[in-house]
């Protein structure tokens, strides 16, 4: 069975890109983070005994689809034509694809992350992703929210007075749906980051997890019932971050409905 048909067979998409969850034209950026977020879902680490075959079965297929539209050349082949060639050296020489892939994504620590967010927090970099975040979502709290690195629902009165204070100066535009934004959507919005934060503290004690060295698949699997998998969530943001330079704040000169 070719890879368009296993990819249909395993994931219910019969193109490369849509397996990965990304545009045609995406960079080559763009097919790592896409290729890191699948397999977070897929790795053979995080699943059931009783499922580990299939996830090893899932996972070598969607890195056999990362590697052919990594490869420059096949890539081509497949935009142009539609078709994969199987004999080529990147689907016959068959690696070791767990290795692979922890060479692709290094290991990352809880005090990384700590150490990453006592920088970013209050820094001029949070402020203009902020501000990015809040034309991008045209106002919509919940995805700002969901979108900036290392908050939680005890900053969103700072978020919004960051927010409040750059409309009122001119320098972002007026959004309904954030100045009219009704207290029902921010209690529930409080409510749901609350149960999920309360879970993700449950989770975490429940795997162990402390202040040592852990790897990435333990770190995503101490939080993956909490705030839309927020750790899943946090890595792919810093990766994205980093990959692509956060966008600066924008003058907009006209209100915004």
């Amino acid at each position: 069975m070719g890879l368009l048909e296993l990819c249909r067979e395993a994931f219910g998409a019969g193109d490369l890109y849509q397996v990965l969850g990304v545009r045609r034209e995406a960079s080559a950026n763009e097919l790592r983070r896409g290729y890191h977020r699948v397999s977070l879902r897929v790795h053979p680490d995080r699943a059931d005994p009783a499922d580990k075959e299939r996830a090893t079965r899932h996972f070598q297929i969607l890195s056999k689809v990362y590697a052919v539209l990594s490869d420059e050349e096949q890539r081509a082949l497949y935009d142009q034509q539609g078709i994969v060639d199987e004999e080529s050296t990147v689907l016959t020489q068959d690696p070791n694809w767990d290795e692979y892939w922890r060479l692709l994504f290094k290991k990352i620590t809880v005090k990384d992350i700590e150490d990453f967010e006592k920088k970013y927090k209050y820094s001029t970099e949070e402020l203009e992703d902020i501000k990015a975040a809040y034309e991008d979502f045209k106002g919509d709290m919940d995805k700002i929210m969901d979108s900036v690195l290392c908050v939680d629902y005890t900053d969103e009165p700072r978020i919004r007075q960051i927010i409040q204070h750059a409309i009122d100066s001119g320098e972002l535009s007026s959004y309904k749906s954030f100045v009219n934004e009704s207290k029902r959507k921010i209690n529930a919005r409080k409510r749901r980051t609350e149960k999920e934060a309360k879970e993700a503290e449950e989770s975490r004690e429940q795997m162990g997890l402390g202040e040592g060295d852990d790897d990435l698949k333990v770190l995503i699997q101490s939080r993956i019932d909490s705030r839309k998998k927020e750790m899943e969530g946090f890595l792919t943001r810093m990766e994205a971050k980093y990959a692509n330079k956060p966008k600066k704040g924008r003058k907009k000169a006209t209100a915004k409905k």
